[in-house]
């Protein structure tokens, strides 16, 4: 059974977001700006703005790769598949917010990576639902 290791991976990423979390923290501490203020310098801008991507994102990874797994779940292998593509995806959101902090021009490799990522996960679990319907 493979989903153990689909929740490991989940979790995973539940440790990336809170990592994006800890790290607005850091740059409001380096910065000298207390929350609640938002704005006020372009590195706790991005930060922030990375955090909320994240966030944005976690909806549609975590659904999808929960479903991806258990629709192919039969063949452990697909819950593997499900798993593997889900570590990309935390890579690619560990890619996008470094990219992203340095320079917002670096940010695209990385989400790019967790958006085809997501996407086949995604794609994978509707097509296999709708399937299903049909057999």
């Amino acid at each position: 059974m493979t989903l153990p290791i689909v929740a490991i991976v989940t979790l995973l990423a539940l440790l990336v977001y809170m990592w994006t979390g800890i790290r607005v923290g850091g740059a409001r501490a380096k910065c000298g700006i207390s929350a609640p203020t938002m704005t006020g310098d372009p590195v706790l801008e991005r930060h922030i703005r990375v955090q909320m991507n994240t966030l944005e994102w976690l909806p549609v990874f975590v659904v999808s790769l929960w479903l991806f797994a258990l629709f192919w779940q039969p063949q452990d292998l697909h819950g593997l598949i499900a798993s593997g593509l889900g570590l990309v995806w935390i890579i690619g959101r560990i890619l996008y917010a470094l990219g992203y902090v340095a320079d917002p021009k670096k940010r695209e490799m990385g989400f790019m990576i967790q958006f085809l990522a997501a996407s086949v996960l995604l794609l994978g679990a509707l097509g296999k639902a709708s399937f299903s319907l049909l057999a």
